[in-house]
């Protein structure tokens, strides 16, 4: 079951009401609370609004006035809405739910495939635009950017106003490629985050350290980064729902309720986050992505195998989305009650970053190297290998068959399902309950 929240600022107390809004130079609406701290850092996160909807929507322009989604299987009644567009949302479709309820509530619906190579050249040809404006640009989806701006000759042309360069970046890439950003500009990356949300579409934000407070916490604490559903049920009990609530937490409560993530969210809701914008160069090229997991119980069946190695496979495969990467083999480490360790890898025929793919050939080698219903303790899977998802194999991957594509685009909605909402917002349903230690 997926779930997500709606924001209303209608509905906000007026502290949490949007500053004066005036046109701007480009004759969009957007927030004018300017003036930040000189000496501070400047930092904007740019989104691309209905990204996937959008670029579909510039190759058909018969869409144009009409509810327009793009799905996973739009061939027939499976799979799930993947983006939409203002004229479906409207009529009530969501991200993520089937199809086959999305058509009820929107009989004339028009479902588009995706194209997950196109959406990259757009990523590209955006990120390229934002390179101009300075050399710190870290990518953080095939939709979202962040930018340092901080001391860039674009800034000193704006008289330090932030907002003004995300107008003149928004402008830019209307012009340019046809599609809308939106920008929240502020001192840290979580709040220019959370600021990026704030005015949409096609709207900047400002977040000074003047207005914070006022322009972000009567937002729902799940707006916040890394609240998802089981950190969200946990501060709920502490009476907490808004981010408000949960700055007025002290620092001892939330590391003694959430551990050192209950201390990670005392940072970022104070505006304490300090991470850096890297430049490309300055990002780590990872040799391999592993995940693994001493469990409650040995296992024994293959069903229990088979699900210790899905939510381990899930994770890899997000990692490596996430990374930019595909792996061209995996690797599996078995341990038993014993301590004792055997490895085992596997080239795959064609590079890949989906789970469902990882979990496959990893179950298929324990089956192979591990005698049937003899106890493990310890499974680890690690993606090895590892290219660039942009390098050559992305078309024949793609071209590959129609349910690798279809896959792909489900894992990748999920994906953006898992930025917003938390990793724990979608779980399978043997997850349910399991004596495993796995988390629900």
């Amino acid at each position: 079951m997926y779930r997500c929240h709606k924001t209303n600022l209608s509905e906000m107390p007026l502290t949490a009401q949007f500053y004066r809004r005036e046109v701007n130079a480009v004759g969009t609406t957007a927030d004018r609370e300017t003036g930040q701290t000189p000496g501070e850092r400047v930092i904007l996160h740019v989104d691309m609004d209905g990204f996937f909807a959008s670029v579909e929507a510039l190759s058909h322009p018969e869409t144009e006035g009409k509810p327009m989604a793009v799905a996973g299987d739009p061939e027939n009644r499976r799979g799930i809405i993947l983006a939409k567009n203002p004229l479906a949302k409207k009529a009530g479709v969501k991200t993520a739910e089937p199809i086959w309820q999305a058509l009820r509530k929107c009989p004339g619906l028009i479902l588009l495939p995706p194209h997950h190579d196109l959406y990259a050249r757009y990523c590209e040809k955006a990120n390229e635009i934002y390179g101009r404006f300075t050399d710190r640009v870290e990518r953080a989806g095939i939709d979202e950017s962040y930018l340092d701006i901080t001391g860039t000759p674009k800034l000193r042309e704006h008289g330090g106003d932030g907002g003004q360069v995300a107008d003149e970046i928004r402008a830019a890439v209307r012009d340019e490629l046809r599609l809308t950003v939106s920008v929240g500009v502020s001192f840290c990356k979580v709040f220019a985050k959370l600021g990026s949300d704030l005015n949409k579409p096609d709207g900047t934000s400002v977040i000074t350290r003047a207005n914070y407070a006022q322009r972000l916490y009567p937002l729902p604490v799940r707006a916040m980064m890394f609240v998802g559903g089981a950190t969200e049920k946990a501060l709920a009990r502490l009476g907490v729902g808004t981010v408000g609530q949960l700055a007025a937490l002290g620092e001892e409560t939330l590391t003694a309720v959430l551990g050192k993530h209950g201390a990670l969210l005392y940072r970022y809701v104070h505006g304490l986050d300090d991470e850096p914008v890297l430049r490309a160069e300055e990002q780590e090229d990872i040799k391999s992505v592993g995940n693994g997991m001493t469990f409650r119980r040995d296992l024994v069946s293959r069903a229990d195998v088979s699900l210790g190695l899905r939510m381990l496979s899930e994770t890899v495969g997000y990692r490596l989305r996430k990374h930019g990467k595909r792996c061209g083999g995996v690797q599996v480490a078995i341990k038993d009650p014993a301590l004792k360790v055997i490895d085992r890898q596997v080239q795959l025929a064609q590079p890949t970053n989906l789970a469902k793919t990882i979990h496959e050939t990893a179950l298929s080698i324990v089956e192979r190297s591990w005698p049937a219903g003899k106890p493990i303790r310890l499974l680890t899977v690690t993606a090895i290998h590892l290219t660039d998802e942009r390098d050559g194999g992305q078309l024949s991957l793609f071209h590959n068959t129609a349910d690798t594509a279809k896959q792909e685009a489900l894992e990748r909605s999920l994906d953006a399902l898992k930025e917003k909402f938390g990793k724990s917002v979608v779980k399978p349903a043997s997850v349910l309950k399991n004596d495993l230690g796995i988390e629900e």
